[in-house]
């Protein structure tokens, strides 16, 4: 840590050396005067344990970044945090680019806002931006909110060393967040996200000039990418778009909610590239509002419940479709009237089909299969899998997360290969290879293009969709979780796993079915490998095994990284010709059900189900 100064620790008093000498710090660096009074006046009410939560502790980087609630204390989304991360993150790349100062850093933000701490993205992105235009290094900050997809695809077009982008995705009203980009487009990973971590503590007292707010607009070295970066993602949608002849002429009427966020004039843009009239905007949803006041949580994730307002207005507009982007329009979410909400897995095989057949039609050449790939994180739907062994392309897994995702992209591009569609089940979907992360732009646009080419040959996405299943094997999958608040529990929990009937061996069955492989990113081992070796990179800090049964189900034990919950994922990975749905169904829900009490024991453990 940086020389403080002589703090006087002795004029905030409570009894912990520790906590004076944080609330002195806070007091002496914070310049915003809200967030400094929430101190102050925590510390006058005797609030202690308060104090200590939010100061006592920092937000450690968690998916690309940190995420928090936004507030006073350094665990804390605010001003002062957001500071101290962007000083550490200039001094990490200053040492891993030695032409950091002409490549620059992107800056994007969304339209989160608090005013109790006068918090909000386009501030914390206008002091990221005052930090590295401080120490002379150029800044490609937006003139106003975008969404999250720009900042990667910014990255990458302009050349820059890195991207940030201030938001909180999906996450309740109160939270915001930071989340970094790399050079290649790809959010940050392991280890970038540890020495980041290590020179934000060793540059926590704020430079005098990065609380200059200013200097975004008198700096000639701010640059406002918006016009460029728009119009360029708007032409590159062409490659994604096949069908323009149709889209003229669709008599398909969408509708779109943007959840309050970022994502109504760009989908809007995004439909007109594509040659169709734009979507009916749901007008209650339609306009930026950072207290989310039409829904309990700003996650389309959550399905009909959320998406009432949209369900309403397209059976009012006899509109088929029903798209909803998440506040910074990474993620998508589809429904079809009548009102079938598709899963991300749903949504998955049919993105998936729909840019397989259409990279076949454009590629007569059957020997180009050879560098074509497709990407799923192992908690994920199998269906791609299935696609590829019967298709012949490649299909490969990544950790949970699109950072694992982006860096596999990074890696296949290096070695000539292609990837044409990626996704993770929580409603993330890549198509094509523009951006190096999830795009609800995009993928909304491509859905709109797949359902009008289908209802031109009167089919319906559902009807789709059970064409793939019977081609290509049903997948049937539930996600749940258990909450657990104590990380005890959930490490006694593992560890019986682990050592489920003698030392180092695990369940040999669940449901009444044999497992043969068990996988353990946790520990490293897979005994699916001839050397019981995990292919996936082993994530020590985190719980994950996996389990393959005799039967075709795949399940996946987890714990959240942002959430006390221990999740779970099942999936029956039915081959082609057997069909009788219900039968998979019922034989998933028993192993899924046994699985949860064999393994996880709800009841011995204290742990708050959630109905899957």
């Amino acid at each position: 840590m940086e020389n403080n100064g002589d703090l006087e620790l002795n004029c905030h008093a409570t009894g912990d050396t520790r906590l004076d000498k944080a609330i002195c710090q806070w007091i002496t660096w914070d310049k915003n005067p809200r967030t400094r009074a929430q101190i102050e006046a925590l510390l006058q009410d005797g609030h202690v344990e308060e104090l200590r939560r939010r100061l006592l502790s920092r937000m450690t980087f968690g998916t690309a970044g940190l995420r928090a609630a936004m507030g006073a204390g350094f665990a804390l989304i605010n001003d002062l945090t957001i500071i101290q991360s962007t000083q550490g993150m200039y001094k990490f790349l200053a040492r891993s680019f030695p032409d950091f100062g002409s490549r620059g850093v992107v800056v994007g933000f969304d339209t989160r806002a608090q005013e109790a701490s006068g918090c909000n993205s386009e501030r914390l992105a206008r002091l990221t931006a005052a930090v590295m235009l401080c120490k002379d290094i150029p800044v490609y900050l937006f003139s106003t909110y975008v969404p999250t997809p720009f900042v990667p695809y910014a990255v990458k077009r302009l050349g820059a060393a890195a991207g940030v982008m201030v938001t909180a995705s999906h996450n309740p009203k109160e939270d915001n967040g930071y989340k970094v980009y790399w050079h290649n487009g790809a959010q940050i990973s392991s280890p970038n996200d540890k020495e980041i971590l290590k020179f934000i503590e060793e540059s926590l007292e704020p430079w005098s000039e990065s609380w200059d707010e200013s200097l975004s607009d008198s700096s000639p070295l701010r640059r406002d990418p918006l016009r460029e970066i728009c119009h360029a993602y708007m032409e590159d949608l062409n490659s994604v778009c096949f069908h323009r002849e149709l889209n003229t002429k669709s008599p398909l009427k969408f509708v779109h909610s943007s959840f309050h966020g970022v994502g109504h004039n760009y989908v809007q843009q995004a439909f007109r590239a594509f040659g169709f009239s734009p979507p009916i905007p749901v007008p209650e949803q339609k306009d930026p509002d950072p207290n989310f006041p039409t829904v309990s949580c700003p996650n389309p994730e959550e399905g009909e419940s959320v998406l009432e307002l949209s369900l309403r207005l397209a059976e009012r507009e006899n509109a088929k479709i029903v798209l909803a982007t998440d506040p910074d329009a990474d993620r998508l979410a589809v429904a079809e009237c009548v009102w079938k909400v598709f899963t991300g897995n749903e949504l998955a095989a049919l993105l998936g089909w729909w840019m397989l057949f259409n990279w076949k039609e454009t590629h007569p050449c059957q020997a180009d299969m050879g560098r074509v790939y497709m990407l799923a994180t192992t908690v994920s739907s199998k269906i791609l899998k299935a696609f590829a062994q019967i298709e012949g392309f490649h299909f490969e897994e990544t950790l949970p997360g699109f950072k694992w995702i982006g860096k596999k992209i990074h890696e296949l591009a290096k070695t000539g290969n292609e990837v044409i569609f990626a996704f993770e089940e929580s409603i993330g979907f890549l198509c094509g290879s523009m951006v190096p992360d999830k795009d609800g732009v995009s993928a909304a646009v491509v859905v709109a293009e797949m359902a009008s080419y289908l209802y031109n040959k009167n089919q319906t996405l559902h009807q789709q969709l059970q064409n793939i299943f019977e081609v290509y094997g049903y997948h049937i999958s539930t996600t749940s979780y258990v909450i657990c608040k104590e990380p005890l529990t959930v490490k006694r929990i593992f560890t019986r796993i682990r050592n489920f009937e003698d030392e180092n061996t695990y369940p040999k069955s669940s449901g009444g079915h044999r497992i043969m492989h068990v996988r353990d990113v946790t520990t490293g081992y897979d005994s699916s490998q001839p050397d019981n070796r995990c292919v996936l990179p082993v994530t020590k800090s985190s719980q994950m095994i996996t389990f393959t049964l005799q039967n075709g189900i795949v399940a996946t034990l987890r714990t959240s990284g942002t959430e006390p919950k221990i999740k779970f994922y099942t999936e029956f990975c039915a081959p082609p010709g057997k069909s009788d749905i219900s039968s998979l169904e019922e034989e998933l829900k028993k192993v899924t059900n046994a699985l949860v009490e064999e393994f996880l024991e709800p009841d011995k453990n204290n742990l708050i189900r959630r109905s899957t």
